[in-house]
């Protein structure tokens, strides 16, 4: 369940870091309260998942999801540019994720 919430956590990572963008410095309304929501969610889920979790591969793996998560969005819905370094770099964070959960590193 720990790292079910850390996954979690990681999606609404992506959500807070583009509502941080569409908020346009905090000047548009919508925006700024759902960066607040998926921010407030996201470390509430993360800060619970500590509890069973080393701070390390939690950390790591929360970051990567939502950093992932951020560029691909960025790509697909923002109009962001993609090159095949970028999407290679991405799996390369993704590879990494999922092979700190191989590795057992969480237990």
């Amino acid at each position: 369940m720990a790292w079910f919430m850390v996954v979690l956590a990681g999606l609404l990572e992506t959500g807070f870091a583009v509502n941080l963008k569409l908020s346009h410095g905090f000047t548009r309304l919508g925006p700024t309260i759902a960066f607040a929501f998926f921010a407030l969610s996201s470390f509430g889920l993360l800060t619970l998942s500590l509890k069973q979790l080393p701070v390390g591969s939690a950390y790591a793996v929360w970051t990567g999801i939502g950093a992932a998560g951020t560029a691909i969005y960025g790509m697909v819905w923002l109009g962001e540019s993609t090159s095949v370094l970028k999407l290679v770099s991405v799996s390369l964070v993704i590879a990494g994720v999922v092979g700190l959960q191989l590795s057992g590193s969480g237990h």
